[in-house]
């Protein structure tokens, strides 16, 4: 399906604005794809168990200052799930480990033309991989398969910021359906 720009009137099909350089995302029932900024690294991923783990939206300390936002909307697919389709030498990593509250190396990878981050890794959490829910190119999937189910570290999450409505609130990292909880705060 083409790119459309505007509001979109028919809520059944997908929703691909015109964004940045890419223009050749696309979603089907069971697959989707998320596209840098500038069109340089494409990832595909599937939109159902086992691949897609968690949705969820975080507010730790980490995500706010390497997002440049208050909180952080996220999706957690397995290793074996996320695909490259293009771009995957043009990826920089970087990681560290001393703000993260649980001492794990959590890894960014980042377009390295645009620098949109296009995912992240954690030590801890060996086979998960966070991918930002601001690249998926088909936005009717926010509203759908993607909406987040979880807000984690909610112990961090800013006084003027109200909890969504009915979700499940958890201090510390909830890792979907593994439905690990650490007590750790930052």
């Amino acid at each position: 399906m083409a790119p459309t720009q505007g509001p979109r009137t028919d809520q059944s099909q997908p929703w691909l604005p015109l964004v940045g350089g890419g223009n050749d995302g696309w979603s089907t029932e069971t697959e989707a794809t998320a596209t840098c900024f500038c069109g340089a690294v494409q990832l595909k991923f599937p939109l159902q168990g086992p691949g897609l783990v968690e949705t969820f939206i975080c507010h730790c300390v980490d995500c706010r200052k390497v997002s440049v936002s208050m909180f952080a909307t996220n999706f957690t697919i397995a290793d074996p799930h996320l695909k490259y389709t293009r771009g995957q030498d043009n990826i920089t990593a970087y990681g560290q480990s001393h703000t993260i509250a649980t001492d794990n190396t959590m890894t960014n990878h980042f377009c390295k033309t645009c620098g949109t981050l296009m995912y992240r890794a954690s030590s801890g959490y060996k086979g998960l991989n966070f991918v930002r829910m601001g690249i998926v190119d088909d936005y009717r999937l926010h509203e759908t398969k993607l909406k987040p189910r979880v807000e984690q570290f909610v112990e961090s999450r800013v006084g003027w910021l109200c909890p969504v409505e009915g979700m499940k609130q958890v201090e510390g990292m909830w890792v979907g359906s593994t439905f690990k909880e650490e007590s750790k705060t930052e």
